[in-house]
């Protein structure tokens, strides 16, 4: 019984005890090419936060996990069966009900750790955040907060090296060989601003992969998604106790 891990904490021992902060991870269930399970992200990002959360405990941070929510926008795949679409304007009702619940309890501070690219709560924090402006409400992609470049060979973006490793390190047993995995040859646009970073369009899934992937997994090792793990929950560590520390009303310097 981790006791920053809510599902797994008692009312005997809630009841008296005092958050500073709320972490309510985030992900998607989706096709990840054909080694990997459409539970990736959530896999993933619990495996993080949940490490991250028990140093930021040690560390003196009250901090508490939320139950990780399962699905995320993959409006660009519903034609990948069995994948799991939300809609934006949903998740903003969820994250509306969470807050509500948060600062009906008196916690002022809520952190959204997100772990699926077709996920954007930025918008969905403004709005939700001007109905409770107690609320310090934030978010974070824990997978840009290190240079993958420095670990991994191959570049990516789903189901790719990165994954693929963080997958071998976490959860070995849902991942399948990976001489079974597609190459994850991904077309780019033909309009080019659209791969640039100042234009965009969604992206249809099955127009530009075959294999439901976007970069070569085939690289992957357990000791890199090791060395990836750490440094991310280093990162996520720090946050979470900066968060949990800081005073809402004096979050500037």
């Amino acid at each position: 019984m981790r006791p920053y891990i809510l599902t797994e904490t008692h009312w005997s021992d809630v009841k008296d005890q005092e958050f500073d902060l709320a972490i309510l991870p985030w992900g998607a269930t989706e096709a990840h090419n054909y080694h990997l399970p459409y539970g990736t992200d959530n896999y993933e990002t619990e495996a993080l936060v949940y490490e991250a959360a028990r140093m930021a405990w040690e560390q003196g941070a009250r901090v508490i996990v939320l139950p990780t929510i399962p699905m995320g926008v993959n409006t660009g795949q519903t034609d990948i069966y069995m994948t799991m679409n939300m809609n934006p304007s949903t998740q903003q009702s969820i994250l509306e009900d969470v807050v509500e619940s948060l600062d009906g309890y008196g916690l002022e501070k809520l952190l959204v750790v997100n772990g699926h690219g077709g996920n954007d709560f930025k918008q969905i924090i403004r709005e939700v955040g001007s109905n409770f402006p107690d609320m310090q409400i934030a978010t974070c992609n824990w997978f840009q907060s290190v240079d993958q470049g420095r670990i991994f060979e191959n570049a990516g973006g789903h189901a790719d090296e990165m994954e693929t490793s963080l997958m071998l390190y976490t959860t070995p047993e849902l991942v399948k060989p990976l001489d079974q995995a597609g190459d994850g040859k991904a077309k780019e646009f033909s309009v080019k601003a659209l791969n640039e970073s100042w234009a965009w369009t969604e992206r249809k899934w099955t127009r530009c992969t075959d294999d439901t992937g976007v970069g070569d997994p085939r690289k992957a090792s357990k000791v890199k998604g090791e060395r990836y793990f750490h440094e991310v929950t280093g990162k996520l560590t720090k946050l979470f106790v900066e968060l949990a520390e800081t005073d809402p009303g004096n979050l500037y310097e």
